[in-house]
């Protein structure tokens, strides 16, 4: 080989043009040059932080419900930023059995503190139930606690031609949402609704079919059947439309079911969380 070959071969690599950096190939994003502004590929969107898993049947609702309006309000491809953090619902149902609300709302305070620590800018309990510790878990943290007795009362007050307080609303739910004034108490304190609820047999029924069965996914025509005659009792006794004041009730009742108007607290929580979120 000639003494001058090492030679050319370093002519020609100073003489060819620079081969691309892999961030400068076509379809790659390019670093912002200096004094220029990057584009801005966020929308002004709040994280929403959801305690669920009270069951994580409902959660599940939740989180489509949640995504899906994200969709419907922005287009394309965007979803909610929303962080979840999800309990074992096994001890926190022993709990509710034993009447133990205190250590339930110390369990529910310490989720809601990890929960914001993780970045949601607003807090949902998704369920009705546990929101009788609501107080415990709205002390606990900085961040706005939306109720889902507040949303289901907005929601109602909206459907109104008329909005007027004294609106008639029964109630379907757990025992503890039927029977105790954490909820139905702050419907009519608060909101002025007259709230409606079975008699104590057909208490027994609503609280038994979710427990036993919806919080376990199992959907059944007797089931629904009960609920259907429930409702309408309800309605006969004066309700104008009937609170789903369980977050797994929608997975068995639906609209076209009865004649009068359901209020369906996950559907309805999901939606004031996204328009909080988009506020």
């Amino acid at each position: 080989m000639s003494l001058l070959a090492p030679l050319v071969w370093v002519a020609l690599l100073h003489l060819a043009p620079p081969c691309p950096a892999y961030r400068d190939l076509p379809g790659r994003p390019r670093p912002a040059l200096p004094g220029r502004r990057p584009r801005n590929y966020t929308v002004p969107m709040k994280t929403i932080g959801l305690l669920g898993g009270m069951s994580w049947e409902s959660t599940a609702h939740y989180y489509s419900h949640i995504n899906t309006l994200v969709k419907e309000r922005l287009g394309g491809l965007h979803s909610a930023e929303l962080i979840l953090v999800s309990v074992d619902f096994a001890p926190l149902e022993a709990m509710q059995a034993a009447g133990d609300w205190d250590t339930a709302g110390r369990v529910l305070a310490g989720k809601a503190r990890q929960t914001e620590a993780a970045g949601a800018e607003l807090l949902l309990i998704a369920t009705n139930t546990m929101h009788k510790v609501a107080a415990a878990v709205e002390k606990a943290i900085s961040i706005p606690l939306l109720h889902i007795a507040d949303a289901t009362a907005a929601a109602i007050m909206a459907a109104q031609e008329r909005p007027r307080p004294g609106a008639c609303v029964g109630l379907l739910g757990t025992r503890f949402t039927m029977e105790e004034e954490f909820y139905a108490g702050r419907l009519r304190e608060k909101h002025g609704l007259e709230v409606l609820t079975p008699p104590a047999p057909d208490r027994e029924i609503v609280h038994r079919v979710i427990y036993e069965e919806l919080v376990l996914g199992r959907i059944l025509e007797s089931s629904r059947a009960e609920y259907v005659r429930i409702v309408r009792e309800l309605a006969r006794s004066g309700a104008q439309g009937v609170i789903l004041g369980c977050t797994e009730i929608g997975m068995l009742l639906r609209s076209g079911d009865v004649e009068v108007p359901l209020y369906d607290t996950t559907s309805i929580h999901a939606e004031a969380a996204v328009a909080a979120a988009l506020a």
